[in-house]
């Protein structure tokens, strides 16, 4: 496992930690923005979400700038509290012109805990990208951060997998993200799940045949 300094500000641990933090994070953001995103993002939210109810606390993993966010406060205009980690610095910026600065913690996933749960933890197309002997803490951070839901928005495949990611290797890796999850932690119960094709209009061809997973937790205490 490598440690790398990014600008003296944070500590990264794996290859796509650095790999996001960067110039291809940089990328990613200004390709991942508009009206039309967030047009399909309430779609494909409310749909995912349907089985839930009322939302009123959210912390999301790997909110690049906030379109998700921005999604649900639409969809939920009483959302009394939220928190959202972001790894590249220019992305968590953007993301906290919208949800306060104080609601953002610029860094690593592997390095945050929790101090208060909220109502739902979100992370949508980040497992994918996560170095695979790390998942499970990022399964662990997840379940300790929701006292009630938990909503995964990954591509799915029933057995591990890698693909190359826009000429990349050891970037995206493809698997059953939930099914680890509620093997690792019972108390979880699948509520929901269904998948967005690209060719949703619906949706606006801004997904990218994701599938997602809302869980619940049924021992709270």
């Amino acid at each position: 496992m490598l440690t790398i300094e990014v600008e003296g500000i944070m500590s990264l641990k794996t290859e796509q930690e650095v790999f996001w933090a960067g110039g291809f994070g940089e990328d990613y953001l200004e390709r991942n923005s508009g009206d039309e995103l967030l047009a399909s993002n309430i779609a494909y939210l409310s749909r995912a979400l349907k089985g839930a109810g009322n939302i009123e606390s959210v912390a999301e993993f790997g909110a690049n700038i906030g379109m998700n966010q921005r999604a649900l406060s639409l969809l939920f205009p009483g959302l009394k509290s939220r928190f959202a980690i972001e790894i590249n610095e220019n992305a968590s910026k953007k993301l906290a012109a919208h949800i306060g600065s104080e609601n953002v913690y610029n860094g690593s996933i592997f390095d945050y805990n929790f101090e208060k749960q909220y109502q739902l933890s979100l992370i949508r197309g980040v497992l994918i990208h996560i170095e695979p002997e790390m998942l499970n803490l990022v399964y662990q951070k997840l379940y300790e951060a929701s006292n009630q839901y938990v909503l995964l928005i990954e591509y799915y495949n029933p057995t591990p997998v890698e693909v190359p990611y826009r000429g990349h290797s050891g970037k995206l890796f493809k698997r059953d993200f939930a099914g680890e999850m509620m093997d690792k932690y019972p108390d979880l119960k699948l509520i929901d799940y269904g998948f967005g094709y690209h060719r949703d209009q619906g949706l606006h061809g801004k997904v990218d045949d994701s599938t997602w997973f809302l869980m619940e937790k049924t021992n709270k205490a």
